[in-house]
């Protein structure tokens, strides 16, 4: 290395070195160890473009925080890159398959229940969404197990048909 570019390195630090890394560590929030690894970087950079810090006709101080400045930038931009999966890869990376189809059709069915009679409604809340038998569907509504039979099935048959207006098939 010649001799007059270390000098000039040595006296480019001396004379900027300390508010460099007061400027990184501005940019980087803080972060004192990441605040050092940008000045270095900086400088290094410097190092190997002396020609350019010997030619530039603004402030060398200017062109060594516009250089930091780049490399944080450059740091955040790699690193959310990195963050971003395209929605196609989602399910595969969660391991989770898509579930918007049963959300969709969840939202048929509850429209369509919406045109049944009400109690066919309450037959099919109780023996199917809450799960009872037909003897305790009977004694919470206070009508007799046939009943609950019979709507049950007239309630089903209801509820296709308007599923079928509503354009979902089988």
């Amino acid at each position: 290395m010649p001799e007059d570019l270390a000098t000039a390195m040595r006296q480019l630090h001396d004379e900027h070195a300390a508010s460099l890394w007061a400027f990184c560590l501005h940019l980087t929030g803080n972060d004192r160890a990441h605040a050092e690894d940008v000045t270095q970087e900086t400088l290094l950079r410097a190092w190997r473009n002396a020609r350019v810090l010997e030619e530039s006709r603004g402030s060398v101080r200017s062109w060594l925080f516009t250089v930091a400045r780049n490399i944080v930038i450059d740091e955040w931009r790699t690193k959310r890159s990195r963050k971003e999966i395209p929605t196609d890869d989602l399910a595969e990376l969660s391991g989770a398959e898509d579930r918007t189809d049963q959300l969709l059709l969840s939202w048929v069915v509850a429209e369509a229940l919406t045109q049944l009679s009400r109690e066919h409604r309450a037959v099919l809340l109780e023996c199917y969404y809450r799960g009872q038998s037909v003897a305790e569907a009977a004694r919470r509504l206070g009508i007799p197990e046939g009943t609950v039979k019979s709507r049950t099935h007239y309630a089903l048959r209801a509820l296709r048909l308007s599923l079928e207006e509503l354009g979902v098939s089988q």
